[in-house]
């Protein structure tokens, strides 16, 4: 299949899963949500912009997609990753507040290894490499530095609050999300 646009950007933009009653449970690329679609086991709900073609089939890039099977989502965690945290704290330093790229971001122990912190949701932040080298080897507050908002698990509330603020940048996903 080929695609209007350059594949790599195109590829990745985000798409929402409906479960068959409707209710948004995820957000997935758009290279596996038309692999749903051919597979038959997702109907496009919204398009988006765009078309994807192969010898044989044309379809429309969706932005949003139904599965049209019932699939119970267990309460699942998930992994404790970078990429995990970075998406909780919303690409944003925790210390200063200023949004920035992945690749600006570290990760912080908000008690730090040194003196017994671990590798959890509770202890593990997003921060920008400035704050991170402010605060250095101590506890926030003996760096006179306070958390946005302390740290959670990544929970299912959270992806909802997620899917709802992409929900502000793709006006076609709001009739899906409960505000």
């Amino acid at each position: 299949m080929t695609a209007d646009r350059p594949r790599s950007s195109f590829l990745r933009r985000p798409v929402l899963v409906l479960n068959a009653t409707y209710e948004p449970i995820h957000v997935c690329a758009v290279r596996r949500a038309l692999i749903l679609l051919v597979k038959g086991v997702a109907a496009t709900e919204e398009a988006g912009e765009g078309s994807v073609r192969s010898p044989s089939q044309s379809l429309e890039v969706p932005s949003v997609i139904r599965l049209l099977e019932y699939r119970r989502i267990p309460r699942q965690m998930r992994a404790i990753s970078r990429k995990n945290i970075l998406i909780r704290d919303q690409y944003t330093c925790q210390y200063c507040k200023q949004r920035f790229g992945p690749g600006e971001l570290t990760l912080d122990h908000v008690v730090p290894r040194s003196r017994g912190g671990s590798n959890t949701w509770e202890n593990l932040v997003a921060c920008c490499l400035r704050c991170n080298n402010r605060k250095g080897d101590r506890l926030p507050m003996e760096a006179s530095m306070s958390l946005h908002r302390p740290p959670k698990p990544f929970s299912l509330h959270t992806s909802r609050s997620l899917m709802r603020q992409m929900g502000d940048q793709q006006e076609n996903w709001r009739k899906y999300l409960f505000f």
